[in-house]
C-alpha cells in the first residue's frame, strides 16, 4: 500500500484525507440515524395515551424530550400548552413546525460534507492526473545526457508521471463513488424520517387541540 502511495506522489494525500474523513462521517451518520433514535414506532401512541386526561407534568415531558428526535418535537407541543394553555392553533402549529425545522437540521448534519467529498474527490484525482501529465511531458524534454532514452526522454520520469496520473484518477473515483452512494442513501433515509415526523406532528397537533375542548 505504501508503495502505491509513493508511486502516486503527493497529490494523493488530499484524497487520503478525504477518504478518512468520509469514512468517519459515514460511520457517524449510520450510528446517529438509527430508527430508534429518530422515530421510535410506538412513541406517538404512548405520548397520546399519557396525555388523554391532560398535559403531563414536566418530568414526563423531559423524559419524552430525551427519548428521540421525534420526542423533542412532541415535547415542544406539551411545553407550548404548559406555558400558555390558551395558545391558539396557529401558535401550537408554529411551535411544532419550528421544532421540526430544528430536527431536520439535526438529521441533515454532515450530509453536505459527504456530498462535498463526493464532488471534490474526482477533481482532486483530475488534479493528480494533470500533475502526472506534466511529469510525462517533462520526461520528453530530456537533455540527452545519461539516464535518458535515445529520443531524449527520461524513462524513469515518464513511468513516474504515468503512475501519478493513473493512481490519482483511480483513487479519486474510489473515494467519490462510495461517498455519492452513501450521500444518496442518507438523503433518502432522512427524507423518510422527516415525512414520518411531519405526519406524527399533524396527528399530535389535532390531539392537543382536542384536549382544550
Amino acid at each position: 500500500m505504501f508503495s502505491i502511495i509513493q508511486a502516486a506522489g503527493w497529490p494523493i494525500w488530499p484524497l487520503i484525507i478525504c477518504s478518512v474523513l468520509g469514512l468517519a462521517l459515514v460511520i457517524e451518520r449510520f450510528v446517529s440515524l438509527k430508527k430508534d433514535k429518530i422515530v421510535p414506532p410506538q412513541l406517538l401512541d404512548e405520548a397520546i395515551m399519557v396525555s388523554r386526561n391532560g398535559i403531563p407534568g414536566p418530568d414526563v415531558v423531559t423524559q419524552l424530550e430525551q427519548n428521540s428526535v421525534l420526542g423533542e418535537v412532541l415535547a415542544t407541543g406539551f411545553r407550548t400548552l404548559n406555558s400558555n394553555p390558551r395558545a391558539s392553533e396557529d401558535d401550537l402549529r408554529s411551535s411544532l413546525e419550528g421544532a421540526g425545522r430544528q430536527a431536520a437540521a439535526k438529521l441533515q448534519r454532515y450530509l453536505g460534507a459527504i456530498a462535498t467529498i463526493a464532488s471534490a474527490a474526482p477533481l482532486l484525482g483530475l488534479l493528480g492526473t494533470v500533475i502526472g501529465m506534466i511529469e510525462i511531458f517533462g520526461s520528453q524534454a530530456g537533455d540527452g545526457g545519461m539516464g535518458t532514452s535515445p529520443g531524449g526522454g527520461n524513462p524513469t520520469q515518464l513511468a513516474h508521471g504515468i503512475s501519478i496520473a493513473l493512481y490519482n484518477t483511480a483513487f479519486g473515483l474510489i473515494v467519490a463513488i462510495p461517498a455519492l452512494i452513501f450521500w444518496r442513501y442518507f438523503r433518502g433515509m432522512v427524507d423518510g424520517y422527516l415525512l414520518s415526523m411531519e405526519l406524527a406532528s399533524e396527528r399530535f397537533a389535532r390531539h392537543l387541540l382536542s384536549l382544550r375542548k
